[in-house]
């Protein structure tokens, strides 16, 4: 660069100033940022606790009602990790009244340990062996699910979806019933053989914001929320994600 020509320098200390304002505004919004996330967490750890005491009127009353099926996802290094938190977690959904969970993770690690599971949680059940109707109000049911279940009756139902199709249409004047419902899948599935229980709500532990693998075709209106990793489970953050959907009302369309 040549420093007598002064209009190169001030485009030289024009671009110096520049680069070290963008820096600094870089670290600034990385700072505030990172302020926000700790106090909310803290906000957040505080009303978990007050709601975990009852001192929250509006949280001492859930319609569970509504809630008919919860799925709970775990990562899958959590799952291996810390089995007594997910028993822990289903203790919890046992005090507040839940009567049917699903319970998922990518490698069936916790459907391996579903024996000491249901021994270590009261008054559970799988629900394969009791079905949906038959659940007691003072049980829970069970239902452990992993990525690999559920693929072949997919498959034999997806066959059998296409060959009505197939049956249905008229190539030669385009008449016929082209549209898949929700109603025609289900039908599908019990053909070969397979009950499939969709959640109302899911509740994602784990450190992405994702559902992790669970089966997208048993997710047709269910609620996602993330609640963080398991490790930091709190009995109020439960009871106030559950609560906000028993107060929501849900609108399924025409």
């Amino acid at each position: 660069m040549d420093f007598n020509d002064p209009m190169l320098v001030l485009s030289s200390w024009i671009d110096q100033i520049v680069d070290i304002g963008l820096d600094l505004l870089w670290r600034f919004i990385h700072i505030v940022l990172s302020l926000w996330h700790i106090v909310s967490g803290i906000f957040e750890a505080i009303e978990s606790y007050v709601i975990s005491l009852g001192l929250i009127q509006k949280y001492s009353s859930i319609d569970i009602e509504k809630l008919k099926c919860l799925a709970v996802v775990v990562d899958i290094e959590e799952a291996a990790r810390d089995v007594s938190k997910v028993i822990e977690l289903l203790q919890w959904l046992t005090t507040i009244g839940v009567k049917q969970v699903g319970l998922f993770d990518s490698q069936g690690v916790l459907k391996k340990s579903k024996d000491m599971i249901l021994e270590m949680v009261p008054r559970s059940v799988l629900l394969q062996e009791t079905g949906e109707k038959d659940i007691s109000p003072d049980r829970i049911a069970l239902e452990f699910i992993s990525s690999s279940d559920n693929k072949e009756a997919v498959v034999k139902a997806a066959n059998i979806l296409l060959h009505k199709y197939l049956k249905s249409s008229h190539p030669e004047n385009d008449v016929g019933e082209n549209v898949f419902s929700e109603s025609h899948l289900n039908e599908a599935l019990r053909v070969v053989g397979e009950n499939v229980h969709v959640p109302d709500l899911l509740l994602v532990y784990g450190p992405v914001r994702s559902h992790l693998g669970f089966p997208a075709w048993r997710l047709r209106y269910t609620e996602i929320i993330h609640m963080g990793s398991l490790k930091y489970m709190r009995y109020g953050s439960l009871l106030k994600a559950i609560h906000k959907f028993t107060g929501v009302r849900q609108n399924y369309g025409v």
